[in-house]
């Protein structure tokens, strides 16, 4: 009878989620797209307890979530159910037709033992991912959490000499002149690599769909990754809907939503609070991104940015293309840039048809909005310098941005590159107020400004 009842509800609550609701997000849109097709999970939940998960925070509950992923595949598929607690894991690997379902008050915890992550071939999984699947869902109101203070390397610039210590606590080695600290040699955890280096090269992602069709993330908080947080790659038909993606403020490559060679995806009513990129889109960098597809038919609609290098980004890699996008209706605070594209030779590829209305910004430490051709993308610890090539050379062009609003943005507008590079971009019924910068362009035929009212104390 408790497993009846527990069936039922969730039926009712998975029921109840914005996958049938996609359509409200679809309508006055500037560019023709069509809502992203729902998932379709069969009516048969299970639950972790049932195969042997315990929610106390120590016992490790990996078999447990294979387990249960097995008995739903052999069913055809279903819901599930992670009930309240703390519920100790190493990766969760979902499949076809399944909704990994969160109740209030679960919080899936990724272990720090790194070795867990680690497949035999030497490549590390993400905590909670899905290949060449169909149908897969990760919805509630529970917490993933990637406990990526294992995994990350920190700067010591950018935390407090208090948050310095802690760290300090769990062991670690800071390079020569103290200056950065690895969690190397970590008292409690054991290495997955050789050196340093190395092992900082390994960091992953959280939550990553791969190659995958008709997905729905939902209402969950995803929370500190040891790298980004969602990624969806090369995948079709996804929904973003109702998620809160947040890790503090300094976390290395710590990027919220990540759009990788996908189509017919819908972003919406989300919140974001993270250390790197906030939304971003991207296809890949130089001649292999081809093969991977474009970026294309995204709506962003009705989302908070608050910390984030960027509220909206595109880029850095984008040569398999950009096409097709509206985003609508977003609100960034505190972000260091607004919208933000950026590039360089080498990862760069061509915009077409991206519609941006109704933007407001507050707090904006950086650029309101700015295009970047010559971005250097260096891993920490590591030097840099722009690549020599004139192959993928990004071209930023069939962009518009109505109705943005800004205040207290330290520079208004920003673009840097040729006008070949930089070109057809819109701007209209606009208003910034910039506090030490007007605008800066390396040349005046980048931008028409005439749309855009520049004021100032």
């Amino acid at each position: 009878m408790k497993r009846f009842i527990l069936a039922v509800i969730t039926f009712f609550a998975c029921c109840a989620a914005p996958a049938q609701d996609y359509g409200k997000y679809y309508t006055d849109l500037p560019i023709a797209l069509t809502p992203p097709e729902a998932p379709v999970i069969p009516d048969y939940s299970v639950c972790l307890t049932d195969f042997g998960g315990v929610p106390d925070g120590v016992t490790l509950c990996t078999e447990a979530f294979a387990k249960a992923v097995s008995a739903l595949t052999k069913k055809g598929g279903g819901h599930l159910v992670v009930p309240a607690g703390v519920w100790l894991t190493g990766p969760i690997v979902l499949k076809d037709r399944i909704d990994l379902h969160l109740e209030k008050g679960a919080f899936v915890l990724m272990s720090p033992d790194r070795k867990l992550f680690v497949r035999d071939d030497g490549k590390v999984m993400p905590g909670i991912s899905a290949s060449k699947r169909s149908d897969v869902s990760i919805t509630g109101e529970g917490i993933i959490d990637g406990n990526g203070e294992w995994w990350r390397a920190v700067k010591h610039g950018k935390v407090s000499d208090v948050e310095w210590k802690d760290y300090h606590r769990m062991g670690g080695t800071d390079v020569s002149d103290g200056s950065l600290w690895y969690p190397f040699d970590l008292k409690h955890v054991d290495n997955i690599a050789p050196d340093l280096k190395s092992q900082e090269r390994m960091r992953t992602h959280l939550v990553r769909l791969t190659d995958c069709r008709k997905v729905l993330v939902s209402g969950v908080t995803i929370q500190n990754s040891p790298k980004f947080h969602l990624v969806p790659q090369r995948c079709s038909q996804v929904a973003i809907v109702g998620v809160t993606v947040r890790c503090p403020w300094n976390a290395q490559n710590g990027d919220g939503i990540d759009i990788m060679h996908s189509r017919d995806v819908l972003v919406a009513d989300c919140t974001v609070d993270v250390g790197d990129d906030g939304i971003c889109l991207k296809a890949g960098g130089g001649p292999k991104a081809a093969a991977q597809g474009a970026t294309e038919r995204i709506l962003v609609r009705g989302n908070t940015v608050f910390h984030a290098h960027g509220g909206f980004v595109i880029g850095s890699e984008f040569s398999a293309g950009i096409n097709d996008v509206a985003v609508l209706e977003n609100t960034f605070s505190g972000t260091d840039t607004g919208l933000h594209f950026k590039s360089a030779p080498g990862r760069g590829g061509v915009t077409s048809r991206i519609r941006i209305k109704d933007v407001w910004m507050s707090d904006i430490r950086d650029q309101a909005i700015v295009f970047q051709t010559t971005y250097v993308n260096v891993a920490v610890g590591e030097n840099g310098s722009a690549q020599q090539t004139q192959e993928f050379v990004p071209e930023f062009r069939d962009i518009s941005v109505e109705g943005l609003v800004c205040r207290d943005a330290r520079i208004g507008i920003s673009a840097h590159g040729s006008p070949e590079m930089i070109h057809d971009i819109s701007l209209k019924g606009c208003t910034i107020f910039w506090t030490e910068t007007c605008a800066d362009l390396s040349s005046p035929e980048l931008i028409d400004l005439s749309g855009v009212r520049l004021v100032s104390w």
